[in-house]
């Protein structure tokens, strides 16, 4: 079982979830975040001066999946997220060391779904 985060742009949000439900991966948990990259934010001139933004809008993607869904998961998220740009984000691949259902008590990669 692996926890798979994925930090994206918020524009291409509908795009990763649709070629998330491509290869059949429909349980997702999305948060809006903020954060910095490479690009160390952005910049931007008001009233002649120019003021740096800080940190920029993302979406985090938390997916947790069987083992054999590990690499349809990350290509559906690199095909979505893609746009060949500075700042398309970033997948992390975690191990998860254990998975429980609440309502069934169920464990382990029956209870990821």
């Amino acid at each position: 079982m692996k926890l798979i985060v994925a930090i994206i742009q918020p524009h291409k949000l509908d795009a990763v979830k649709t070629a998330l439900e491509g290869v059949d991966v429909h349980l997702m948990t999305v948060t809006e975040v903020l954060g910095q990259g490479r690009q160390k934010g952005f910049t931007e001139v008001y009233r002649g001066a120019k003021e740096a933004g800080g940190l920029l809008k993302k979406i985090r993607l938390d997916i947790a999946v069987n083992d054999n869904f590990v690499e349809p998961t990350i290509t559906a998220i690199t095909k979505g997220a893609h746009t060949g740009e500075v700042g398309d984000g970033k997948i992390f691949v975690l191990d998860l060391a254990e998975c429980i259902r609440i309502s069934t008590g169920e464990r382990g990669s029956t209870a990821i779904g």
